[in-house]
């Protein structure tokens, strides 16, 4: 799949920290309750710590209770790519930057106490908030 920001892994080592670049662009996980963005509570916007492009908005952010900031929907629906993830024994469907095509994290459809039942379940290291105005 392109994408409108594309970049050579170099480039991407250049401009990412050694755990963004392992979580972004390798797909790795962050520890489970260490993510500087899982207890943030102020209305803003998070968007992709890669790219900038709006990912998910406060009002749909909710304690899921599995260790990294969950979310019931993106920004919109073409925010995100979604894609089948056979990984470690496993399927489940990841989560990219849809302008970047970054990892952000994976969704699950385990959350019926919210609007859409979805967890996006995302990395805090994915991410960057912006405090609304």
């Amino acid at each position: 799949m392109a994408y409108e920001v594309e970049k050579s892994e170099e480039e991407w080592r250049k401009e990412l920290g050694p755990e963004q670049y392992a979580v972004l662009r390798q797909a790795a996980t962050e520890r489970p309750w260490t993510g500087e963005l899982l207890d943030e509570e102020r209305a803003g916007i998070y968007t992709c710590a890669a790219c900038g492009n709006e990912l998910f908005v406060s009002g749909t952010k909710f304690d899921s209770h599995c260790g990294w900031p969950s979310f019931y929907s993106p920004y919109d629906s073409t925010a995100v790519h979604l894609r089948r993830d056979d990984s470690y024994g496993m399927v489940r469907t990841e989560v990219l930057c849809a302008n970047c095509g970054s990892h952000l994290g994976h969704v699950f459809d385990d959350a019926p106490q919210t609007p859409t039942g979805n967890r996006y379940c995302m990395n805090s290291v994915a991410l960057t908030f912006d405090e609304e105005d």
